[in-house]
């Protein structure tokens, strides 16, 4: 098929055609003919026969009210008609791959002119493959899933798979020795926790929070027990299906008895008479990727105290959907276990240590937790950015409103203060062992995490204000601020709660104090 001829027209003659049945409108230098669209068009025909709008160069009119994606729809592609002459459209959309420039928009490491000491020029060419990965294969899906509810595309997963994403989303060890990462990009011994934070980050700028999850944020959380505390066996045969998405994990700590109260916990498992087998009882709650789930990292009370064991999805494994106020894509699910038997070989750890392997994971679930939150922040200050700069009130510019600026300030000033902190901790991270990592940075990252995400609150509930009305519609220009206000509490919860962390961080420190310390 052929692309449409399209003609040059003058100012002059578009302005002609301004009734009704004869309705041209000038956007960007483009001309489109609305006069078959007009009883279609979702804000009625008053809108368009406006003596502003009707044969005019109705550009700021349109993105006033409209989405520039909108635009490249293509329904709405079809009614373009011609361009001005003498003029180029100077307004673009999303480019895959590429940086924005908007200020603020990109981290300052992305920025040009900027420097940092933290990211190397292996971590500059792997960001631009994983930007335009992100964009290309995994953007559109984002936005159709989240709508829709159904878990990730498995085209999607697969080819994750294929540049081995699912491996380097577990962070830098043994586990990458032998695979080829982001079609050679980077060497498995050099993949670092920065490579890991361009990951996640890239992910989260799709702005689709249930999706996030879903995207198998539970094998993030509920893999790395069996990576570290399970059997040469049991990892030979559960670890590379999972990383290769063909199999799926989560992490089944919560109940509706005992959320951050990790020791409350009341699931039991308990040996068979001949000691071969575990039997578990109980329930779990809010498991992200439950409901798809094949494996299931569970916490279980035992005789000797708490114990973590592996279970597959074998009878009397039961899983069914929890409606929250994100997308059912991330696959929230309660769990019913009754009288499952599991192998005791699936045992994780040692019997009734399954305390330390839950703590083991929380630092790098809660630092990954907190790379997503910062990018997401960093999305918000974008998109208020545009809008303030676009939108008119009163007769003028939003941003020229001095209470406009003070709110963007503010959200700026956090956003770069999360994302500061973040890269000093990963910095650290990618400088100690696992067990230094433990001693030094769990009160560090609970911090980190609590203050993120207390700044992602504020920082939702000013774009709210900056969108209007806008900002609580779940379609046109304030959808992801809405979607953001929405889901911004999931962080603040997931991981463990903001106060909960703060006192957590407190009391690391407070263990720290030398006995001689005095004023």
């Amino acid at each position: 098929m052929t692309a449409k001829e399209l003609k040059e027209f003058t100012l002059e003659e578009v302005a002609q055609h301004n009734k009704p049945d004869d309705l041209w409108v000038v956007i960007d230098a483009k001309v489109y003919n609305l006069s078959r669209f007009k009883d279609l068009h979702p804000g009625g025909l008053s809108v368009l026969i406006d003596d502003e709008v009707a044969g005019q160069d109705a550009t700021e009119a349109f993105y006033g009210l409209h989405r520039h994606e909108v635009l490249e729809r293509p329904q709405y592609q079809r009614l373009q008609i011609g361009t001005i002459t003498g003029q180029q459209p100077v307004i673009y959309g999303r480019i895959a791959g590429e940086i924005s420039d908007v200020p603020y928009a990109e981290p300052t490491w992305l920025s040009p002119g900027y420097h940092s000491p933290y990211y190397t020029e292996n971590h500059r060419q792997f960001h631009k493959a994983m930007r335009r990965f992100s964009d290309e294969v995994i953007y559109d899906d984002a936005q159709a899933r989240e709508e829709d509810g159904k878990r990730p595309s498995q085209s999607v997963i697969d080819k994750m798979a294929a540049v081995n994403l699912h491996a380097m989303r577990m962070g830098p060890g043994k586990h990458l020795k032998g695979l080829t990462l982001m079609n050679g990009l980077v060497k498995p011994e050099e993949f670092d926790y920065f490579h890991e934070l361009i990951i996640t980050q890239e992910i989260a700028r799709c702005g689709a929070r249930g999706y996030g999850d879903g995207l198998l944020g539970g094998k993030v959380i509920g893999l790395p027990p069996v990576l570290n505390f399970g059997s040469e066996e049991l990892k030979a045969r559960v670890v590379p299906e999972v990383l290769a998405g063909k199999k799926f994990i989560c992490l089944a700590i919560s109940e509706a008895q005992a959320g951050s109260d990790v020791m409350g916990m009341q699931t039991t498992a308990v040996k068979s008479e001949d000691e071969k087998e575990w039997i578990i009882n109980g329930t779990k709650k809010w498991i992200t990727n439950a409901t798809f789930a094949d494996y299931f990292t569970v916490g279980c009370k035992t005789d000797d105290g708490l114990t973590v064991i592996l279970v597959e999805r074998v009878p009397g494994v039961e899983t069914r959907q929890i409606k929250t106020s994100y997308s059912t894509a991330a696959g929230t699910g309660y769990i019913t276990f009754d009288n499952v038997r599991v192998p005791v070989g699936n045992t994780l750890g040692q019997e009734g240590g399954g305390i330390f392997v839950i703590l083991s994971n929380f630092n790098h679930e809660r630092w990954v937790m907190s790379c997503s939150s910062a990018r997401s922040q960093r999305l918000v200050v974008d998109e208020c950015l545009r809008w303030a700069t676009q939108r008119k009130a009163f007769g003028k510019p939003l941003i020229s409103q001095a209470v406009i600026r003070s709110k963007l300030a503010a959200m700026i000033a956090r956003t770069e203060s999360v994302q500061s902190w973040l890269e000093n901790i990963t910095y650290q991270m990618c400088h100690m062992t696992y067990k230094q990592q433990a001693q030094k940075l769990a009160g560090q990252i609970a911090f980190l995490k609590s203050y993120s995400t207390r700044c992602a609150q504020d920082t939702a509930r000013d774009a709210v204000q900056i969108f209007g009305g806008r900002g609580i519609t779940r379609t046109g220009m304030g959808r992801f601020i809405e979607h953001y206000y929405r889901t911004v509490t999931f962080d603040a919860l997931l991981g463990g709660a903001e106060d909960v962390l703060a006192d957590l961080g407190v009391r690391q420190a407070v263990r720290a104090m030398p006995k001689n310390a005095r004023l």
